[in-house]
């Protein structure tokens, strides 16, 4: 049974390291552009087939996303974002529940110790501290520029400094240290919930390889949506509070 918190690197380009969880995120971003491709490649105007399927699910989110804002101009410029991110995340964790994720692979020997350590070819993106944290970091970001396009540089800025009393001054500084807490909070719970499942069914498949593990594949893709809608419904609600001048 072979359990590593930090992805393993497969190969480098031009000195760049190449691990696992990147393949993984270049296969999912391949197999979005693949089904966007085809579900628009022969649109009508009474859909049927794979753009009948889409238009449902991008349909869903849309309400979902007005339902937190209440203002259709405000979900007309959220939507591409908090869709693109929920979409990407909830791909990436089911792709790793895929046959031959984290179990086709090779055996490479330590330097030190000459003890040979099982590397997988593919593994979860979001198992992937670096992957969670640059998600997190979209998020956050796209929050500040949403806000400032919004309310204007100044007017957003005295959110956070704000020096007209002590107490919005001490509030202002909360607020600062919440912007970066919410990078901290996106990042490692996507992280520890996808990483967790993922020791959890390697623990499982060891002891009992078969029927056993059944159960717990329909747990983790329940987990993997609920984390996606987790994920993008909170970055829905900091932009809606980004916007808000109060």
């Amino acid at each position: 049974m072979h359990v590593s918190i930090s992805p393993e690197i497969i190969t480098t380009v031009f000195g760049i390291p190449i691990t696992n969880t990147l393949i993984t995120s270049v296969i999912a971003t391949a197999v979005l552009l693949i089904i966007a491709y085809f579900a628009t490649k022969r649109m009508r105007e009474v859909p049927s087939g794979l753009q009948n399927l889409f238009e449902a699910i991008i349909e869903a989110l849309f309400k979902m996303i007005d339902g937190v804002t209440r203002d259709r101009k405000q979900t007309y410029q959220f939507f591409p974002l908090v869709t693109t991110i929920f979409i990407f995340i909830i791909l990436s964790n089911w792709l790793g529940l895929v046959p031959g994720f984290g179990s086709i692979g090779f055996f490479e020997t330590a330097r030190e110790g000459g003890h040979s350590s099982f590397v997988p070819l593919l593994r979860s993106a979001n198992s992937d501290l670096n992957t969670t944290l640059a998600l997190a970091i979209v998020s956050v970001f796209a929050t500040q520029v949403f806000g400032i396009a919004a309310l204007g540089i100044w007017k957003y800025g005295k959110k956070f400094i704000n020096f007209s009393s002590p107490i919005t001054f001490f509030v202002g500084i909360l607020e600062l240290v919440s912007e970066v807490a919410k990078m901290i909070s996106f990042s490692f719970r996507l992280f520890g919930n996808v990483f967790a499942g993922e020791v959890l069914l390697i623990v499982i498949m060891t002891l009992v390889p078969f029927i056993a593990p059944l159960p717990f594949f329909a747990l983790e893709l329940f987990v993997g949506f609920v984390q996606a809608l987790v994920f993008a419904m909170l970055t829905t609600v900091f932009l809606k509070m980004a916007v808000t001048a109060h």
